[in-house]
């Protein structure tokens, strides 16, 4: 099928008529038969963290408030452990129609800018809520609330 419109028109038509959170940085033909979300290679979900004392009043729909200090080293060290292939199970909301819970996670991290901590989680898919449930978890270790030594003893003892 020939293209009518440019490729460049289109996607500035497309920007001028999408909410001001979504932006098209890119665009390409592709065949009739690609689909978006099966032909997908790696998805990209990004989590923003505001770490001031007041937050933000303008973009607090789009970003999580935490006044308390957050151990960043100690949430980087952590986010290491979900790169790889695993089966996520655990960090997946009720209500998840998938088939598998197992996915994988090429890269992970944890990017502090200014007041902001970002999550940054590059996959081949995500289940539903996974990233805010794995935010959360870093949330947790920054908070130095993970209780993995704890648990570790714990279990030891249970032998």
């Amino acid at each position: 099928m020939e293209n009518k419109i440019e490729l460049e028109k289109l996607k500035k038509a497309l920007n001028s008529n999408l909410k001001n959170s979504i932006i098209i940085k890119e665009i390409e033909e592709v065949d009739e038969k690609f689909h978006s979300r099966y032909n997908c290679k790696q998805k990209t979900y990004r989590y923003v963290i505001n770490n001031s004392e007041t937050g933000s009043s303008i973009l607090r729909a789009l970003e999580y408030h935490i006044p308390q200090k957050l151990d960043i080293d100690k949430m980087k060290e952590a986010v290491k452990y979900f790169e790889g292939t695993h089966d996520f199970k655990g960090f997946k909301a009720s209500g998840t129609s998938s088939k598998s819970s197992v996915r994988t996670i090429y890269k992970a991290e944890v990017i502090k800018r200014g007041d902001r901590i970002l999550i940054e989680l590059t996959g081949n898919g995500f289940l539903y809520n996974m990233v805010r449930i794995i935010a959360g978890t870093l949330v947790d270790v920054g908070l130095r609330k993970n209780r993995t030594k704890k648990y570790t003893r714990y279990n030891k003892h249970r032998r």
